[in-house]
């Protein structure tokens, strides 16, 4: 399962899932800055993001070891129902 294009197909499919959640919140701080007053709401929602992408990394890293290892490297995905 490590390294085929199921495998690939997962990786693309995180890495396009972590980038839109980036942009959308990137695009989404501005309007909650004004919308509220307090800019320390934007910080916090920009540290909790790169949490989030943080965690994402190190999910994608033990995925990639996992399959050089010999796991099964679903990168958490489910696998599709066949």
């Amino acid at each position: 399962m490590c390294f085929t294009l199921g495998w690939l197909e997962q990786l693309i499919v995180w890495l396009i899932v972590v980038g839109a959640v980036v942009a959308i919140i990137k695009l989404l701080i501005p309007f909650l800055d004004s919308l509220t007053g307090m800019p320390i709401i934007g910080r916090i929602l920009i540290i909790v993001l790169w949490a989030i992408v943080a965690i994402a990394v190190v999910i994608l890293v033990f995925g990639l070891l996992s399959c050089l290892l010999g796991g099964t490297g679903t990168l958490g995905f489910p696998h599709p129902i066949r």
